[in-house]
């Protein structure tokens, strides 16, 4: 196999992946305080999750909190 045919079958990867996530997420940036990104990655460690699990874990628990007061 030649280098140029495994660049392109990466970049095919690379874009299918984009795509698809394109479709099927919605993106939200997130800021915190310096430090803290750290912090809640290791937190999220700790519970054997990504940042990213973590975090949606965590809004999906405070929205279901947050629904059953009303």
């Amino acid at each position: 196999r030649s280098r140029n045919m495994d660049e392109k079958e990466k970049f095919d990867a690379t874009t299918y992946k984009n795509q698809f996530n394109a479709q099927k997420y919605d993106r939200i940036s997130l800021m915190v305080a310096k430090g803290d990104k750290e912090r809640i990655a290791d937190h999220a460690a700790k519970s054997g999750e990504s940042l990213n699990g973590f975090i949606n874990r965590a809004i999906r628990e405070a929205m279901e909190r947050d629904s059953a007061k009303e």
